[in-house]
């Protein structure tokens, strides 16, 4: 035993506070919350640097799935492994009440790390058949470590709610297939189906603030595979074949006018061709052409607009041409994440009052896709929220003309400020459940 508590700065700090954890010490519980928070937090930050510098892509999160999955048997949760794959499910029982549910993802990117940092990853891995590097650049380590300092703040209080916690450590978050590989495992027939579900994610928002949104907070995300169909033939002579590249180019511009002059220029909706891929030198005419690309909105009337428009442009371009019927592929990806209203009404009152009124409020819905939607609709009320990871003065700079943006996620120099983005995450987390839990 002893060998394992060292093995696990986390438990073995939460060992050691044992006579704490009743929490009979007459302070305000944002202010216990804070306290425990701090106390744990170079345990916390040893886990952060950790993952940070050993990160893995989806659906291959086995080093961090097993790490998780001891941090949380030794702080008494049931953990069962290999939900979805690669995925853990996390159970505290402490007494009848609702079931919470609190969400972190394991799954970092396939990129190359230029921070500089000195726990910075030079972990590589194999990827469609190729090796590349990895990072977190989204800022999931941040997350995970979160993630435990709410689960060990909310045991060490047990004697402040009721109810049983579900933590979950999803899978292939970033290739939006994670959720879904969960559920299709049984996530809510094996084990308790939540009455309520918490996720976060970091910003690049200053650090020690929280954003939220009542109704949508990301978007819905399709993707766009279509083969445009032509007639190979010599680049000198275009009358003897039919050129598909020319349709695939007409079809790029023209599916942008379903955004401008179809949409409702009030509703968001966004269409992105990303990759082009047909021919193979200068003087040959290429039999068939490759376009691939996203679709991006909040509401389902635009995403179904956005949806037809696309097939309907892409059949027009190949008409107008004389060639045959292209092969479009629409394929669905996360849906956007709706917050409830209720329970963002009563959370939001609990970190404002903890955090201050001034850092704690509505911003806009992200325009990226997430699956934590997967879980909301299987009807269980959902909050997901953002918590801030840069300095103040360094995001205001960045705001004024002229500034120098700050690294966005999915950058290779994206570097939050471990302490304060830790601490306010796993505070605010932390006051989430106990709001929804309290005795």
């Amino acid at each position: 035993m002893k060998k394992s508590l060292a093995y696990f700065p986390l438990a073995l700090a939460a060992a050691l506070t044992t006579m704490a954890a009743t929490a009979q010490d007459g302070a305000p519980l944002k202010t216990q919350v804070a306290k425990r928070i701090d106390s744990m937090y170079p345990q916390l930050e040893m886990v952060y640097k950790d993952l940070h510098a050993h990160p893995e892509i989806a659906f291959q999160e086995v080093r961090t799935a097993a790490k998780l999955a001891a941090e949380m048997r030794a702080l008494g949760f049931e953990v069962t492994e290999g939900v979805g794959k690669t995925g853990l499910v996390a159970i505290y029982k402490n007494g009848p009440g609702p079931t919470v549910m609190v969400r972190t993802e394991l799954d970092a990117l396939p990129m190359e790390e230029k921070t500089g940092l000195p726990y910075a990853s030079k972990a590589r891995t194999q990827s469609g058949g190729a090796e590349t590097y990895v990072m977190h650049s989204c800022g999931h380590d941040i997350h995970m470590a979160s993630w435990l300092g709410a689960a060990r703040t909310l045991v060490e209080l047990k004697s402040q709610w009721q109810g049983s916690l579900m933590f979950i450590a999803q899978p292939a978050e970033e290739t939006v297939s994670g959720a879904k590989a969960m559920l299709a495992d049984g996530l809510f027939k094996r084990f308790p189906k939540p009455d309520l579900a918490f996720a976060l994610h970091s910003w690049p928002t200053a650090h020690g603030t929280v954003g939220y949104n009542v109704g949508p907070v990301s978007s819905n995300s399709d993707s766009i595979e279509i083969v445009f169909k032509g007639r190979g033939g010599h680049g000198s002579a275009p009358d003897k074949a039919l050129d598909p590249i020319a349709i695939a180019a007409r079809f790029v511009v023209d599916v942008q006018t379903v955004v401008s002059r179809e949409k409702d220029p009030k509703e968001f909706g966004v269409v992105t061709i990303g990759a082009i891929q047909g021919g193979t030198v200068g003087n040959i005419i290429p039999d068939s052409v490759l376009v691939r690309g996203t679709i991006r909105s909040y509401s389902p009337g635009v995403r179904a607009k956005l949806l037809e428009g696309v097939r309907r442009v892409a059949n027009a371009s190949a008409a107008m041409a004389g060639a045959p019927a292209p092969d479009v592929e629409l394929k669905s990806g996360g849906q956007a994440i709706i917050n409830n209203e209720a329970l963002v009404r009563k959370t939001e009152a609990v970190l404002k009052d903890a955090l201050g009124a001034a850092n704690v409020g509505l911003i806009a819905p992200m325009t990226a896709s997430e699956d934590f939607s997967e879980y909301v609709n299987q009807g269980v009320p959902g909050m997901f929220f953002f918590t801030g990871v840069y300095p103040a003065k360094a995001v205001a700079e960045a705001e004024a003309a002229g500034g120098k943006p700050l690294a966005f996620n999915h950058s290779p120099f994206y570097a939050p400020v471990p302490e304060p983005s830790i601490k306010t995450a796993a505070q605010a987390m932390s006051l989430a459940v106990l709001s929804a839990l309290a005795r």
